[in-house]
């Protein structure tokens, strides 16, 4: 942070590129933008992997596929207060469970690395130290205690709360003055009147005034961490990201960055907001609902290819929404262009319907189909020989540990009863989990009645039992 404030005494006229040279990157120029294509999904470890996350790096992944370009995962990890134990890890795990692992990344590595933000801080300082430079950023020294009742102040006579810049009009003697006494102050950003306009791959041209209604942001804190704004520019352009695919809460916030990526002298990606991801009554997802994050469902035993059926179902970018798509297919299907506007609603209770391999929508009706395709996820993997061996592995598994020592005979665990099982069984039930539950305990262990019980279903208990057990 010091030597960023060593210049501000004297700051020249002219803004400074960093990084590589000033250039059109091809991806830039549109959708289909061959091998140059580059998209991250870049999540904040404060939690575990849930569905809206799924969805957005799903949309990344099979973007980058059909391009033949590269997919990242970064990890904007520079809110360091609010950092769960475990997240990170669980992320990348349970991309690499859903079958989306990215091709870069904080495990994996990669060129353009490291991938997380807290390991970037000396980009995000020489960034901050070029718009100091330029006069586009300048050090604010104004107390917590005053912020607070600018706040207050707003929201008192019904207005949005917004920073009134007064450190921006600060002479060089004040600055200077002001130093002495607070060496590390954090930066702000300083928005200019005009902001440029965008065209975005989903919501068409925008432009948001964000000056007019927004003080100027926060972009270094003075613990040397950057926040999200100046982080995602500065991180964007070194990993050469060609193409920002996000939520649409972030679409108001693209200008402000567009004005940073101006400000540096930098060519910004193009910018595809993705509509939300909902629940069925139109309320948010939270990740206060246990029930979304990927750890339950994979616990539960549903497979992969069914939650991205789902989530894929329910929205938009492909020609039709139909049930039973592979991710080959849905990396083939895939259009950027027919990605609407309109929120998808997610029905998780259709879920088990798309896991187990037919859903009541594909049911003949007085002789026709419904036209969705009869083979969903759990019977695609029982038909394949490979495949079906490994679900015979798993449910051995499932099988050992649900009843242990109730096994009286162990040739239950025998792979060809198994195999035989789920043969019989695939179209009556959602995941192999369904085949250990009370409902089905009788294919593994023998039931356990009293002769009371079987003396009041027939008088000639002894002699059926004697015939039974021989």
């Amino acid at each position: 942070m010091a030597v960023l404030l060593k210049r501000l005494l004297h700051p020249p006229r002219t803004p400074e590129a960093l990084g590589r040279p000033l250039g059109r990157r091809e991806a830039s120029l549109g959708t289909h933008a061959g091998p140059a294509v580059r998209v991250r999904f870049a999540p904040s470890p404060t939690g575990f992997l849930h569905l809206g996350g799924l969805r957005t790096a799903l949309y990344n992944y099979i973007f980058a596929k059909k391009h033949g370009g590269s997919f990242i995962l970064r990890l904007e990890d520079t809110d360091q207060t609010r950092l769960v134990p475990g997240a990170a890890d669980n992320i990348e795990d349970m991309l690499e469970w859903a079958g989306i692992p990215p091709d870069e990344s904080p495990r994996r590595g990669g060129p353009a690395g490291p991938y997380l933000q807290s390991q970037r801080l000396a980009l995000y300082a020489q960034a901050t130290e070029a718009l100091l430079k330029s006069g586009a950023a300048y050090p604010c020294f104004c107390s917590p205690q005053r912020l607070e009742l600018l706040k207050r102040e707003a929201l008192r006579n019904r207005q949005t709360p917004r920073y009134d810049n007064r450190c921006r009009s600060l002479s060089e003697a004040q600055v200077a003055q002001k130093l002495a006494k607070d060496p590390k102050p954090p930066i702000r950003f300083h928005l200019e009147g005009e902001a440029p306009a965008f065209q975005d791959l989903v919501y068409g041209w925008n432009r948001h005034e964000v000056a007019s209604v927004e003080g100027d942001p926060v972009i270094l804190k003075s613990d040397g961490f950057p926040t999200y704004h100046l982080a995602c520019v500065v991180d964007d352009h070194h990993m050469g990201i060609s193409h920002v695919l996000r939520g649409s809460e972030w679409l108001v916030s693209t200008s402000k960055h567009l004005l940073l990526y101006r400000a540096l002298g930098w060519q910004p990606p193009r910018f595809a907001h993705l509509p939300l991801l909902l629940n069925r009554d139109g309320s948010k997802l939270s990740k206060r609902q246990g029930d979304i994050f990927l750890e339950h469902f994979a616990a539960a035993g549903f497979l992969p290819d069914a939650l991205l059926d789902i989530i894929t179902s329910c929205g938009s970018g492909f020609a039709e929404n139909q049930m039973g798509r592979t991710l080959p297919e849905l990396i083939t299907q895939f259009d950027l262009t027919r990605v609407t506007c309109h929120s998808a609603l997610l029905d998780l209770e259709k879920l088990p319907e798309f896991n187990r391999g037919l859903s009541r929508l594909e049911m003949p009706v007085a002789g026709r189909s419904l036209g969705f395709p009869g083979r969903l996820h759990l019977r695609r993997l029982v038909s394949d020989k490979t495949q079906r061996r490994q679900l015979v592995g798993k449910l051995q598994a499932l099988v050992e540990e649900a009843f242990g020592s109730q096994l009286q005979d162990r040739n239950v665990l025998d792979a060809a009863y198994v195999e035989r099982i789920i043969l019989l069984r695939q179209g009556h039930i959602c995941h192999l989990q369904d085949l250990v539950s009370p409902v089905h305990s009788y294919l593994w262990t023998r039931p356990a009645v009293s002769r009371a019980q079987l003396g009041a279903v027939s008088e000639k208990v002894d002699i059926i039992a004697k015939r039974v057990l021989g």
